[in-house]
């Protein structure tokens, strides 16, 4: 068995940072709002910090469950946010814009809606 109030932490975190890369990305309309100003650069390095901060969390998390606890929703392609983690990280300066702008736009919301789920299943 895991740590679960370790586990609500992480996943409230990864909230938390859901909820953050949401009001980052308000003003931006299109994947070029991110490339065409500093602003919309510094937009980008923003989001896509939290991108790898919520990457590094689920890996985390996968660990701490011995990757039991992700399993239970497949709603979520989990190894795909791990994945970006790892691109952001390793290759930032191969990052797709029109791939970070459509996570931000069609995805983030759907993964705070499930870690939501979540948390409130392990309490």
């Amino acid at each position: 068995m895991y740590d679960r109030d370790l586990v609500l932490d992480i996943l409230t975190q990864i909230s938390q940072a859901a909820a953050t890369i949401s009001k980052r990305f308000e003003p931006i309309k299109s994947a070029n709002d991110f490339t065409d100003s500093e602003w919309g650069m510094e937009k980008l390095d923003a989001i896509c910090m939290q991108l790898i901060a919520i990457g590094e969390s689920l890996k985390n998390l996968d660990k701490i469950t011995d990757k039991t606890l992700l399993l239970k929703y497949p709603q979520i392609e989990w190894d795909k946010i791990k994945g970006m983690r790892d691109i952001i990280t390793h290759h930032y300066f191969d990052v797709d814009v029109e791939v970070i702008f459509d996570v931000c736009k069609n995805h983030i919301e759907g993964l705070a809606h499930t870690v939501r789920k979540i948390i409130q299943d392990l309490k």
